[in-house]
C-alpha cells in the first residue's frame, strides 16, 4: 500500500481538521446544545477547535454546525477563531456531517475528525494520532476498559459477562487518509449505514485502523456531570454575587411571633401586613438584591389583600424561584438577629431547617446568630426586632436549568 508522502516527525501541514458540532445533544438535555455551553470563558466547541487549530500539522479547521446555526451569532463567532477556514452546515446523520465537512476542507492528504464535545484533548494525543495516521493511513485513540463488562438482555438482567481483554473505548480525534475516509463515507451514504464514528466506516470499507493509546482526560461531555467535571479540570470560576438585606418590625397586633419560619407562641408578635417574619424578610431582600431583582416591597406590596397574614415561608419560596429563574444558585445565606429577646439558640436548628426548606438549600448553608442591643435605642428598649442578612449567589452557565 502506498501512503501519501509524509515522514514521521514532519512539520508539514499535511492535515485538514473537521470538528463536528451539528448534533442537538438530546442526552444532555435542555434547549442549549452541549457544545455551546460555557467552559472557563470559552464554549466547549471553541476549546475543541483550538486544540486542533494550534497543531503544526493542521492546515485549517472546518467547523460543522446544525443548518439552523449557520446564519446565527454562534457561527459568526466560530468564523473568527484562529485557524478556522470554514463553517458549514451538517447533514441528517453524523456520516453526512463529516462528509460535508471534509468536502469543504482543503486538499491536504490526511484528515482529522474530532467531536465538538471533547474540549480537553491534549497536544500529546493529537501528536500520536497524526504520526500513526501518517504511518498507517488510519488511526484512532482507544482507552482500555478497566471495569468488568456485562452484556444485558434488558436493563434489569445480566445476559453474560464479556471478556474485556480485547475491548477498548474509541475517542477522537481520529485520523485518516482523505481518499480512504471519503470512500468509506460515500459507501455509508449509499448503503444507508449509520456509524457512530468514522473508524467504523473505514473498517467496514476493508481498511485496517491503527489504535493509539487514548487518554482518560480526553473527556466527552455527554451529561451535565461531565460538564461540571470539565469545569473543575479547567479551573473555571463562576460569576459570584453578594447581596445584603435589612428589615425591622415593631411589636404589635394579635399574631404570634414568627422568626425564620418558626412560631414562638409565648412571645408577643410583630406588626406587619404578612406574618412579619423579620428574619425571612431580610433574607429575601438580600437574595433579590444579589440577583438584581426588585425588593420584597415591590414584589409583595404591603397593601395587597391576598398577602394579609401570609406566611413568609411561602413568599420565600417564590423569591427562591425567581432567583433561580434569573440564572443563580444560592450558595449561602447568613442572618443576624438584633433583639433583646427571645433567645433563639434553643430553636436555631429548627429555624435553619425551615429557612433551608423554603429556599431549597441545605440547612448547612444557612448561618444564624443573634445579638442584643445592650439596652440602647428602640431595639434595646424592646420596641421591636431587626435582622440583617448577607448572601452569596453563583451564576449558572447559560442554558443550565
Amino acid at each position: 500500500m502506498t501512503l501519501p508522502r509524509a515522514t514521521a516527525g514532519s512539520r508539514a501541514r499535511d492535515f485538514d481538521a473537521v470538528v463536528v458540532g451539528a448534533g442537538s445533544g438530546s442526552r444532555f438535555g435542555g434547549e442549549l446544545p452541549k457544545q455551546f455551553h460555557e467552559l472557563s470563558g470559552r464554549t466547549v466547541l471553541e476549546w475543541a477547535v483550538r486544540a486542533l487549530a494550534g497543531h503544526p500539522a493542521v492546515a485549517g479547521v472546518v467547523v460543522v454546525l446544525a443548518p439552523a446555526e449557520l446564519a446565527g451569532p454562534r457561527a459568526v463567532l466560530a468564523r473568527g477563531w484562529p485557524g478556522v477556514s470554514r463553517v458549514v452546515a451538517g447533514g441528517a446523520t453524523r456520516s453526512e456531517s463529516v462528509r460535508q465537512g471534509v468536502a469543504a476542507s482543503g486538499a491536504a492528504p490526511f484528515v482529522l475528525v474530532h467531536d465538538a464535545a471533547r474540549p480537553l484533548v491534549s497536544a500529546t494525543l493529537v501528536d500520536a494520532v497524526v504520526e500513526a495516521t501518517r504511518r498507517h493511513g488510519a488511526a484512532v485513540p482507544v482507552v482500555r476498559i478497566a471495569d468488568t463488562v456485562k452484556e444485558l438482555d434488558d436493563p434489569a438482567w445480566v445476559e453474560r459477562t464479556v471478556g474485556r481483554e480485547r475491548l477498548g473505548l474509541a475517542q477522537t480525534p481520529q485520523g485518516f487518509r482523505r481518499d480512504w475516509l471519503l470512500a468509506a463515507l460515500e459507501r455509508a451514504g449509499r448503503e444507508g449505514q449509520a456509524h457512530t464514528d468514522e473508524a467504523s466506516a473505514v473498517e467496514r470499507d476493508g481498511r485496517r485502523v491503527a489504535a493509539v493509546p487514548g487518554e482518560t482526560g480526553n473527556l466527552k461531555i455527554t451529561s451535565r456531570d461531565d460538564l461540571a467535571e470539565a469545569r473543575r479540570r479547567t479551573g473555571g470560576v463562576p460569576e459570584l454575587r453578594v447581596g445584603s438585606g435589612f428589615d425591622i418590625h415593631g411589636f404589635g397586633g394579635d399574631r404570634p411571633l414568627v422568626l425564620g419560619g418558626v412560631v414562638f407562641p409565648a412571645e408577643p408578635g410583630l406588626a406587619g401586613h404578612s406574618d412579619a417574619d423579620v428574619v425571612l424578610h431580610a433574607g429575601m431582600d438580600a437574595l433579590l438584591g444579589a440577583a438584581g431583582l426588585a425588593d420584597i416591597g415591590t414584589l409583595f406590596p404591603p397593601g395587597e389583600p391576598s398577602l394579609a397574614g401570609a406566611p413568609s415561608t411561602r413568599l420565600a419560596e417564590e423569591v427562591a424561584r425567581r432567583v433561580r429563574g434569573a440564572g443563580f444558585d444560592i450558595v449561602n445565606l447568613d442572618l443576624t438577629l438584633l433583639a433583646e429577646f427571645p433567645r433563639i439558640s434553643p430553636r436555631a436548628g429548627e429555624m435553619r431547617e425551615a429557612i433551608g426548606r423554603c429556599l431549597g438549600i441545605d440547612p448547612g448553608r444557612v448561618g444564624l446568630k443573634a445579638t442584643t442591643l445592650e439596652g440602647l435605642g428602640a431595639l434595646g428598649r424592646r420596641e421591636g426586632i431587626a435582622c440583617q442578612a448577607a448572601c452569596l449567589l453563583a451564576r449558572r452557565a447559560s442554558g443550565e436549568p
